[in-house]
């Protein structure tokens, strides 16, 4: 399956995306986290492709070539409003799903429950839903996992990781997925955040989680939305040897889930799972998203 490269303007941004499979497919949105960019889904787009969908994966907002959003927002809302927005904008249907990992997974709850009838089914790696969250925050030992995400959110944080070829960022890849090589990943993150404006992108989404910076009240029911869990029959996917997030709270995740929804530790994967153990993670989410072919005429089943 062949690889297209894309823009398209929603909510004053202009996003770049990649994409795969037939355009007349139904769509399949795939969101990346942090420290990333859209490349991590490399691996499940053709394999989505292949089973009839159309996949599309975004840089989401500040991360280059996606431009910097004219309203300056990065709260959790404002991802949650792009999803949609891009929904609408690639033509995609009630038949769509959403998949995300990390922050992709914040915006995909969050998408999914603002506007229900745009998605079928949802996929989230590696970030659970807010209830779980919530406890998470209360565990000391997590805490100090989760020390980057403070650190970030202080002055010093972008001097830090623009320094030597953003080792920091290799530092949290390394420490997160341990023994995965992760080159090409951190290559493609380096040229995304390359200027300081777009590092300061990606550090506004922790900067607006803590109150550090102000959020756009007219998006108060998109920001109340990824404190929600979704309607749809999700599969919640976690690495078992994950270094940001301890595995342990994947055991309770079910239990806030819509009926029908799945849950699967990865053993010996980390954060990004998805990247460790592409083949068996990708065949557990075309599993569940199921096969897809376009109907005659272009609308989709």
């Amino acid at each position: 399956m062949t690889t297209r490269e894309n823009t398209l303007t929603v909510n004053g941004v202009s996003f770049a995306v990649i994409e795969s499979g037939a355009q007349d497919g139904p769509l399949a949105l795939c969101l990346h986290g942090y420290p990333d960019t859209a490349w991590t889904w490399r691996h499940l787009m053709p394999e989505l492709a292949h089973a009839g969908w159309r996949a599309v994966a975004p840089f989401t907002r500040g991360y280059a070539p996606t431009s910097l959003p004219a309203d300056g927002r990065y709260q959790s809302g404002a991802l949650v409003a792009d999803a949609n927005a891009l929904h609408g904008a690639l033509g995609g249907s009630g038949d769509a799903v959403l998949i995300g990992h990390d922050w992709g997974a914040v915006a995909a709850y969050g998408a999914a429950s603002h506007q229900p009838q745009r998605w079928q089914r949802v996929v989230t790696l590696a970030i659970p839903p807010a209830p779980v969250m919530a406890r998470a925050f209360t565990d000391v030992e997590q805490l100090k996992r989760s020390w980057y995400m403070f650190f970030q959110c202080t002055a010093l944080a972008e001097h830090v990781i623009a320094r030597d070829k953003l080792a920091f960022l290799r530092m949290l890849w390394n420490d997160w997925s341990p023994g995965y090589d992760a080159t090409e990943d951190v290559e493609r993150v380096a040229e995304a955040l390359a200027e300081p404006s777009h590092l300061l992108a990606a550090l506004g989404y922790y900067r607006a989680q803590f109150g550090i910076d102000e959020l756009d009240p007219l998006l108060a029911d998109e920001q109340q939305a990824t404190a929600m869990t979704p309607p749809q029959p999700t599969l919640y996917m976690h690495g078992g040897s994950d270094g940001c997030l301890a595995a342990e709270y994947a055991s309770s995740v079910l239990g806030f889930l819509a009926h029908e929804s799945e849950v699967d530790v990865i053993k010996d994967a980390g954060h990004w799972l998805h990247l460790e153990k592409s083949q068996e993670v990708n065949r557990r989410i075309v599993e569940f998203v199921g096969a897809r072919k376009p109907r005659p005429g272009g609308a989709s089943r």
